[in-house]
């Protein structure tokens, strides 16, 4: 703990003034990062929760240690990060390609509440830290995302007849370090039942599709495979 900040700890009006000041700070470098990249939640919304954030902690401190009345001080500020948990849900959206944004502006959001709790109690260098770093992630974060190779998700369509045909492809799927994200099973009863099953996979590793496709084609009761592809 850094001494400069001693005579700072204490409910007075001068160490409030400061506290706030600083939530207001915090919160504003992480919203004009988020208002910059045009997210749902902004400048505003980030400034607010901090400061909000500072204040309900302060407001859990003064109630047990000058108003003496017998309040768990971290109670206001545990209800803080659940309720900030509706706020970032807010922001967090399904697009018509089935990804998820918002994930990022609300981890953000309740960064920024812990941050606010954290001046709020006085622990300004935990908060001043986690701001920077929270910035760092927000900004140079993205870059290095760029650079990290992976398999994006594809879907197939399997055409069979037999019912544990699919046990098999699922098996083979999981063998091969495949991640199932998805599994929709249609049937056609007509002379002659078949079935068709849609399963969005995630590879976990370079993957050889050819092998693969004509592997669960060589597969006893599967009359088809396809690949869908986004039109």
């Amino acid at each position: 703990m850094l001494s400069v900040f001693d005579s700072l700890r204490d409910l007075r009006f001068i160490s409030i003034l400061v506290r706030m000041l600083l939530a207001l700070l915090c919160g504003s470098l992480i919203g004009i990062e988020r208002s910059y990249k045009n997210r749902p939640a902004g400048f505003r919304t980030h400034i607010l929760l901090c400061c909000g954030a500072a204040v309900a902690s302060m407001t859990g401190i003064y109630l047990y240690l000058y108003a003496y009345l017998p309040v768990d001080i971290s109670r206001i500020g545990a209800q803080v990060v659940s309720g900030i948990g509706f706020i970032g849900a807010g922001t967090i959206i399904v697009t018509g390609e089935k990804s998820i944004k918002g994930l990022t502006t609300a981890a953000g959001l309740w960064a920024t509440g812990i941050i606010g709790l954290a001046i709020g109690g006085g622990y300004y260098e935990g908060a001043v830290i986690a701001t920077v770093m929270v910035l760092i992630t927000q900004t140079l974060a993205p870059h290095l995302e760029q650079s990290i190779k992976y398999s994006p998700d594809f879907s197939i369509c399997v055409f069979y007849r037999l019912k544990p045909s699919l046990d098999d492809v699922l098996r083979y799927c999981k063998d091969e370090k495949f991640i199932i994200r998805n599994l929709q099973v249609t049937s056609d009863s007509g002379d002659t039942p078949t079935y068709s099953a849609v399963v969005t996979l995630r590879p976990r590793r370079s993957v050889d599709r050819e092998r693969f496709f004509e592997h669960i084609r060589d597969m006893e009761g599967i009359l088809e495979l396809n690949e869908i592809t986004d039109q």
